[in-house]
């Protein structure tokens, strides 16, 4: 239960902003949605903080596992979320946040549950790595296929923003581990915390602004981020499984897919003016994939 704590904090953090919204949607003048973006670049410059060329090494050691699974990642979900729109009528634009999550790189926390999972860490870290380093072209690329007949698709501009909340954020994070990571070793054990904490703030600040339209879309948004969410677990087992991998890389690619990078997609849906109506998926389907992801982790740890 203690690894499942951020996720409850968050779910009762969401269920008092659909209550009282309006302290969580600004103070006076100042309206909490623009920390979004500068909270989101936090999450990446953590990232990048951490990464290492051993992180990509796996490629060299697996490489039919490392290419299946960025494989997976941006086929299974993107493809998921575009049927689920098609047997669900949503507005145009929540629509199009559905899809959008599905286009996004692993999440953040898929390494964590990858190692609870008893799964392939180093397979796992070198998932994330390329997909989230991919994720400036083939994400813009996606949605403009899958999506663009719900909302504007600006392919380039769209590169560029998501450009600006990965890569940028990373090759800073990157140089600050290299040049001065060593001389702050407090803030490099903090960033997690920080990370996942900015997480939870972003979730809270898209409810907040999207409280109407979530009101009425609610029950059934949720059953789709659900449905989403589990589609990515199981399609991604067993994809790995039919092509004959090791369990512990199945259990890895099933992580991988399942865990999207909710905080990407709401800051991208804020870079496009729309965080109350492209970012509530998001904002649902992150707490979503935390309990299951928590629950699938602990009973994979027994097996």
């Amino acid at each position: 239960m203690k690894g499942l704590l951020f996720t409850f904090s968050i779910i009762a953090a969401v269920i008092l902003t659909l209550i009282f919204p309006e302290p969580f949607i600004g103070l006076g003048t100042l309206k909490f949605k623009i920390f979004i973006i500068p909270l989101l670049q936090l999450i990446m410059f953590g990232m990048g903080s951490t990464m290492k060329m051993g992180d990509f090494a796996e490629v060299l050691r697996s490489p039919k596992a490392v290419v299946l699974g960025v494989f997976f990642q941006f086929t299974i979900m993107p493809f998921v979320g575009w049927g689920l729109t098609k047997v669900f009528q949503f507005p145009a634009e929540i629509a199009a946040g559905i899809i959008l999550v599905g286009c996004m790189p692993c999440g953040l926390a898929s390494n964590v549950m990858s190692y609870l999972a008893k799964a392939n860490v180093a397979l796992s870290l070198t998932l994330t790595s390329i997909a989230t380093l991919l994720a400036p072209l083939l994400t813009p690329l996606l949605m403009k296929n899958l999506a663009g007949q719900l909302i504007e698709i600006d392919l380039w501009a769209m590169v560029w923003e998501i450009s600006k909340l990965i890569i940028i954020p990373i090759a800073v994070g990157v140089l600050y581990n290299r040049l001065l990571g060593s001389r702050f070793p407090w803030f490099e054990k903090a960033l997690p915390s920080i990370s996942m904490w900015s997480v939870g703030a972003i979730v809270v600040i898209i409810t907040a602004n999207g409280r109407d339209a979530l009101v009425a879309v609610g029950p059934v948004l949720v059953l789709v981020c659900l449905l989403h969410n589990v589609f990515g677990f199981m399609l991604g087992y067993w994809g790995g499984r039919l092509s004959q991998l090791p369990e512990r890389d199945c259990r890895t690619i099933a992580i991988e897919v399942g865990l999207q990078n909710a905080g990407l997609a709401s800051g991208l849906a804020m870079a496009m003016g729309k965080v109350g109506t492209l970012g509530l998926p998001a904002a649902i389907f992150g707490p979503v994939m935390n309990i299951n992801g928590s629950a699938l982790a602990n009973y994979w740890k027994g097996k």
